[in-house]
């Protein structure tokens, strides 16, 4: 273990590593603990309470909002805490620790002819994302992530590792599914449900120029119901290479077998404006490292990020005045050699009849249509203009809303719902029964 303080080489550096995006809290927590084992956590939570500070915790530093950067906290680095500690292949089990990259953790179960819906991006450590719910690959079939959280071992706030499912302590697995970085505990292992690997891994990929968009959203909406949950079909308005505006239309689609892959992907061949397609893909069968590559292309590093999102069931002529705008908006940067601010509608029907029920857990906003708009420039001279961009268009577009994902937050500039009013009473009461005191920090937005 190592703990660093403002006052310490390495202090500074430690405190800009914990978070991926550029766009850095201006906070100076009091100390940094960097653990390496469950031990050095329950030497921190114990020193934290002894010294009256609160705690936060990062694993794999993707908050977007930097939800753990918090003045004068202690913050528990848990990024070298990333051992994948068992796979077993028979009983479709896994245990990860919090700092696992999604990417490893879904290599090692590839190589074993298994699956997990890790997140999408190069870098996520499981413990943040599953938390958080966990949107992830092929999410649609199994579910948010962690809906395949089994059990997890946590620190609690008076220094006691203990086990939490769902026959113990169920009241703090509960909350653990859903919370995100509101959890007051730090999980040290997840215990996993994890899946045969899908025989079919294939992308369908259209692009389309602007001028079509409100035919093209217009049968998003329309068909976004009959969309086979084997496929995550995205739209995703973005700068294109010349400077100009695209909308691609993407179908990652996981498969039992390659004649139902076929048969998912031609749901995107029912666009009315097909024909006004620039680049047509219809089918390519593809591994995983691809699906992360383009991803990572998107969601470059060292860029400063602001996105905000909602969930929806508005019509389509509802919501289209609105896509507009932003598409038009997007914020570019003229210092960057390709500008990355986009946005995505996600077809997620959680209703589908072939979506898994859900528990009861934390977790509970979610809607047919997933919205969220990304800010994304490397000029801190643009913090000014471009900072307030996506939480402007979500809040235009907030009376069409009926929540927020916590994957792509943006609660410090924008307080909104992600769980029903029931369970943040649920929320609030298991809280007051593990952590009395309030030792762990809750997500912005909330005292």
């Amino acid at each position: 273990m190592s703990i660093l303080t403002p006052s310490d080489a390495g202090y500074d550096e430690a405190r800009r590593s914990a978070v991926w995006n550029r766009l850095i809290p201006d906070n100076n927590p009091s100390v940094i603990v960097l653990a390496k084992t469950e031990d050095d956590v329950i030497t921190a939570v114990t020193e934290a309470k002894a010294a009256g500070r609160q705690v936060s915790i990062r694993s794999g530093g993707h908050s977007w909002s930097g939800n753990h950067i918090r003045e004068g906290a202690t913050l528990i680095d848990l990024s070298a805490m990333d051992s994948i500690i068992e796979i077993n292949r028979e009983a479709k089990t896994a245990i990860v620790e919090p700092g696992a990259q999604g990417t490893e953790f879904l290599k090692a179960l590839m190589a074993e002819d298994l699956f997990f819906p890790v997140g999408h991006c190069v870098g996520v450590g499981v413990g943040g994302f599953l938390l958080q719910g966990g949107f992830g690959w092929n999410s649609r079939v199994y579910g948010p992530a962690c809906m395949s959280v089994t059990a997890i071992d946590v620190v609690t706030a008076d220094g006691q590792l203990v086990r939490a499912d769902e026959n113990n302590n169920s009241d703090l697995f509960w909350a653990a599914r859903g919370s995100g970085p509101g959890f007051f505990g730090v999980v040290t292992r997840f215990h996993l449900k994890v899946y045969d690997r899908p025989k079919a891994i294939v992308n369908c990929a259209y692009i389309y120029p602007t001028d079509v968009l409100e035919e093209l959203f217009t049968w998003a909406h329309e068909v976004g119901p009959k969309v086979p949950v084997q496929m995550e079909m995205i739209l995703l308005p973005h700068f294109s290479y010349d400077g100009g505006k695209e909308i691609p239309v993407a179908g990652a689609t996981f498969a039992d077998s390659e004649e139902e892959a076929r048969e998912v992907a031609k749901i995107l061949e029912t666009s009315p404006v097909l024909d006004k397609a620039i680049i047509a893909i219809p089918y390519v069968p593809v591994d995983m490292d691809a699906f992360f590559g383009a991803v990572h292309f998107q969601y470059p590093d060292n860029h400063r990020w602001r996105p905000d999102n909602m969930w929806t069931h508005a019509s389509a002529a509802e919501l289209i005045p609105g896509v507009s705008e932003i598409v038009r908006t997007l914020p570019e940067d003229p210092s960057d050699t390709q500008n990355f601010s986009h946005l995505q509608w996600m077809n997620w029907q959680p209703n589908h009849p072939d979506s898994p029920k859900r528990p009861d857990m934390a977790f509970s906003s979610e809607d047919d249509i997933f919205l969220s708009a990304y800010g994304v420039w490397a000029d801190p001279a643009l913090d000014a203009t471009h900072n307030k961009w996506a939480g402007d268009q979500m809040r235009a577009m907030e009376h069409l809303s009926t929540g927020t994902q916590l994957a792509d937050e943006n609660l410090a500039q924008r307080p909104a719902p992600f769980m029903t009013d029931e369970n943040y009473a649920r929320y609030d009461q298991i809280k007051a029964k593990y952590d009395p005191d309030n030792l762990f920090h809750t997500w912005w937005g909330r005292p």
